[in-house]
């Protein structure tokens, strides 16, 4: 871990994943100081993920004693609100979670601002990465879960509940008109990181539960395995075309775990948007495929301690707004 000057105020981010939970120190321009990743030990439940995250923020914190903490950026799967997260399946019980509640008490005195982690990696990849000048634009997350996130006018949209571009919920098929969430399959359940370890692992009849990771790196010897992700790539394309369609963005920026098999992804994907948009959008990898979304909380950050920290020193635009690839220490924990 590394530290930077001395300063008198620093900011928080912190990305709540389904399987990993990353946190950054900053100061007030964005620029980090010092960065941790934990296992989220999302098969503990809901209050062990989260203060596991806490504490690693407040391990991150302990090096930058002397500073004062202005303000804490969240991003989250699912759709964080003051007293609970809506649309949340990753952890079990992390939609009972009062996600505004316990950030303000767990660091009091700092402002809170909280996204969802596909609208925070917009963000990042609107304001300084892939999808800076692109409207409309799209930002396509794929990790443990499913979502994508619409960019235009330089803005992410939000929808009426915060759950524009939640996709992983979208209808498979005609049958599933007209049946309600517990009785049918979300798209979720069939396209990401975990549904394809599913798929894999069953289609093997192994014992031993595959990673994504691991799938995709045995499809090349592995003809069953290859078809599995190929009937992947089909369904995910499916859904991509559509909403090419209905947004006919200049480009969609592709980004999360998942990306780390770019390459095996993108000539799936990349035909059926030729294929089947009128006016096809440019498809790219994300300038931040891994962390755009604890980026995005940078941001968040900045821009919740802009009234205490004056213009001048918080201004989030293209100038002035955090700067992820400075003084980038990174610190790993199991």
């Amino acid at each position: 871990m590394s530290t930077a000057t001395a300063t008198a105020t620093v900011l928080l981010g912190i990305d709540f994943g389904g399987t990993k939970i990353a946190a950054t120190v900053s100061d007030a321009r964005g620029r980090r100081l010092a960065s941790a990743t934990v296992d989220s030990a999302s098969e503990l439940g809901a209050r062990a993920a989260f203060d596991r995250g806490i504490l690693a923020a407040e391990e991150l914190l302990s090096a930058v004693s002397d500073r004062h903490l202005a303000a804490v950026g969240v991003s989250t799967f699912g759709i964080p609100f003051d007293d609970r997260v809506e649309l949340a399946p990753a952890i079990t019980g992390w939609d009972d979670l009062a996600l505004g509640r316990e950030l303000r008490a767990a660091f009091p005195g700092a402002k809170v601002a909280m996204a969802t982690d596909a609208k925070a990696a917009a963000r990042a990849e609107a304001t300084w990465g892939a999808l800076a000048g692109c409207d409309p634009a799209v930002y396509l997350n794929l990790g443990t879960g499913l979502s994508a996130a619409i960019v235009t006018g330089g803005r992410v949209l939000v929808g009426r509940n915060g759950a524009a571009g939640e996709i992983g919920y979208n209808l498979r098929a005609v049958t599933d008109v007209g049946l309600a969430l517990d009785r049918r399959v979300p798209l979720e359940w069939m396209v990401s990181a975990r549904a394809l370890a599913k798929r894999a692992t069953s289609a093997l009849g192994s014992g031993r539960e595959l990673t994504a990771a691991e799938v995709f790196e045995a499809s090349a010897g592995n003809q069953m395995l290859d078809d599995v992700i190929d009937e992947f790539v089909a369904e995910l394309s499916f859904h991509l075309v559509n909403l090419a369609i209905c947004i006919d963005p200049v480009r969609i920026a592709v980004g999360g775990g998942m990306t780390g098999s770019w390459e095996r992804l993108r000539p799936g994907l990349e035909q059926a948007l030729r294929a089947g948009v009128p006016f096809p959008p440019e498809l790219v990898l994300a300038a931040f495929p891994f962390d755009a979304p604890l980026i995005g909380a940078i941001a968040l950050a900045v821009e919740a301690a802009q009234d205490r920290l004056g213009t001048a020193a918080a201004r989030v635009d293209g100038r002035h707004g955090p700067e992820p690839a400075l003084n980038n220490a990174h610190t790993t924990k199991d």
